[in-house]
């Protein structure tokens, strides 16, 4: 295992044989002569050979929806007109994975970009970053190469919901970086209003690798249902905290030592509380069926004997305060939820539990983007993993253990 340092994270961690995060060390990002070193010339697919490979390989999008690439690639009209949009815009406050992979490895990123470029028959690419650091270094990467793409690289301000691609688009477009409440998809209209293949920076840089390594290659490690790496983040009382590259397939409890409190947090702020990783594998696929959905690719456990519902409190309200105000749920029942549960963790007895739990009932599947559903997840999930601990507090107030400080919101990290 490789370890190395990148803050605010303690380290990155590359889990067998490095793939997204070869080549990279301590000293900055790998530039152009050392990647094509590492991954050879860039080679451009036909449309057919891509999607073809795409199917072969499951490869589902890296941004949280977990959506099969190549549907919305076959999807896609091809011609000029056409535009590719790269989603960066890390807005997770808990991820750092995206950030790790286009400021160390950018010119991955890129490739997959011209790749999918190239299939389509288009010379429109802009790609999207609200991380400065991350746009610095794919400016600086960008003006190594010669790829024939027009490549815009847009540097972006928004929160958390601002990185749903529809408001990624509209924030394009020139409009308000928001989601608008006709899912109307980027294949159809994106930016420009023309055709658009969007997807995740890191979905961006596993196609390049597809490119570069054949299916053959590429299906060499991880599971055989979803094979390859994946980028994770891993927070707390983990082995190894930082952002590590992984082969799919392998036990959540490899990143965990076996003593301390069992309960998890997975897929970041709009993820799933589990009170148990046995016989959790980390493919999208299992996650899913198991009820706690990858996301954004976050893995968070609290230290054992501390108490984390004060910092669910935090989240929540957080969560509320991102609300865009577009819809009811958002606008009212976020805050409604976000007071309940500190009036919970406050000693609001049984009665608040229940007022919690009707607000939470309100709000479910009412919203008009995923920020609703994804809140309400974060914080039903919570009250069923850590009932024992919710309810000491809901009695007494207090639990008389030490504070969790696990979870990161903007202030602590920026």
């Amino acid at each position: 295992m490789t370890i190395l340092s990148e803050p605010p994270l303690a380290a990155v961690h590359i889990y067998g044989e490095p793939r997204l995060l070869a080549g990279v060390t301590e000293a900055g990002p790998v530039d152009l002569r050392r990647h094509r070193e590492l991954h050879g010339e860039l080679p451009l697919r036909r449309r057919s050979w891509l999607s073809a490979a795409l199917t072969d390989v499951n490869l589902r999008g890296r941004g949280g929806a977990d959506f099969p690439v190549a549907v919305k690639f076959d999807a896609m009209p091809s011609g000029s007109r056409v535009s590719i949009l790269v989603n960066g815009s890390e807005g997770e406050p808990a991820s750092r994975k995206d950030r790790v992979l286009m400021s160390r490895a950018p010119h991955l990123v890129l490739d997959g970009a011209v790749v999918v470029a190239h299939s389509l028959g288009t010379r429109r690419i802009t790609i999207v970053v609200h991380d400065s650091a991350a746009h610095d270094t794919l400016v600086h990467a960008l003006r190594e190469r010669r790829d024939p793409c027009k490549i815009t690289i847009t540097h972006a301000q928004h929160g958390f919901v601002g990185g749903e691609i529809r408001a990624v688009i509209n924030g394009v477009n020139g409009a308000s970086p928001v989601p608008g409440g006709r899912r109307v998809l980027p294949v159809s209209r994106g930016v420009a209003g023309q055709p658009t293949f969007a997807s995740n920076v890191e979905t961006f840089a596993h196609i390049a690798l597809l490119a570069a390594r054949g299916t053959a290659g590429f299906a060499r490690v991880g599971s055989t249902e979803e094979p390859g790496t994946t980028l994770v983040t891993l927070i707390g009382d983990v082995r190894h905290p930082g952002v590590a590259e992984v082969p799919t397939g392998v036990p959540l409890s490899a990143f965990f030592d076996a003593s301390g409190d069992g309960t998890v947090l997975i897929g970041g702020y709009h993820g799933t509380w589990v009170d148990s990783t046995d016989g959790l594998v980390l493919t999208r696929a299992r996650l899913k069926s198991s009820g706690a959905p990858f996301n954004a690719g976050v893995i968070a456990r609290p230290f054992g004997g501390t108490c984390v519902v004060d910092e669910i409190v935090e989240v929540s309200r957080w969560l509320a305060g991102e609300s865009i105000g577009q819809c009811g749920p958002c606008l009212f029942g976020l805050p409604a939820i976000a007071d309940d549960l500190a009036h919970v963790a406050a000693r609001g007895g049984a009665e608040a539990l229940q007022t919690l739990s009707r607000h939470l009932d309100v709000v479910s599947g009412r919203g008009a983007c995923a920020h609703p559903d994804g809140s309400v997840q974060f914080v039903r999930s919570a009250l069923n993993a850590y009932d024992h601990h919710i309810r000491e507090h809901a009695l007494s107030g207090a639990c008389g253990r030490t504070p969790s400080t696990v979870l990161p919101l903007p202030r602590r990290i920026r």
